[in-house]
């Protein structure tokens, strides 16, 4: 399947509640397993959310919170290894306007895929919803 329709925007929480619930639902309720109250905080209201479509179909979801942290990154199952997620972070990464560290509490079968970012490990292996995840921050190479 080609991602030549991929369409990534940027979300309203207020209006695109639903569909980005869906894909969260979807993908760490149903699928991970995190419990739901662990999944739905009071950052959402405040963080810049994206939503993914590809045929019109909703397909994947990130957020960047005020404080510089990546989360929440979704994709659909059936939609996975296609790029979708590469291109939801690089839409979120270029979102960030504020000169603070970006950083992202990654699972840990996801390092690998933030460390083609240019992310790296700070810190011990940590449990979070019963899932092992790593602190990763975004290097600034200019200095």
């Amino acid at each position: 399947m080609s991602i030549d329709n991929l369409i990534i925007r940027n979300a309203d929480w207020n209006t695109d509640k639903q569909l980005l619930k869906e894909i969260r639902k979807e993908v760490f309720i149903d699928e991970q397993q995190v419990p739901e109250e662990l999944e739905w905080d009071n950052d959402d209201t405040n963080a810049l959310h994206c939503l993914a479509t590809l045929n019109s179909t909703a397909v994947a979801t990130g957020r960047l919170q005020q404080d510089g942290q990546l989360g929440r990154m979704a994709v659909i199952k059936e939609f996975r290894h296609m790029g979708i997620g590469s291109k939801v972070l690089q839409h979120l990464l270029k979102q960030q306007q504020l000169n603070i560290p970006v950083f992202i509490h990654a699972q840990e079968h996801a390092v690998d895929f933030y460390k083609k970012f240019n992310f790296e490990i700070n810190g011990n292996e940590f449990m979070e919803a019963g899932i092992p995840h790593y602190l990763m921050t975004l290097r600034n190479d200019s200095n």
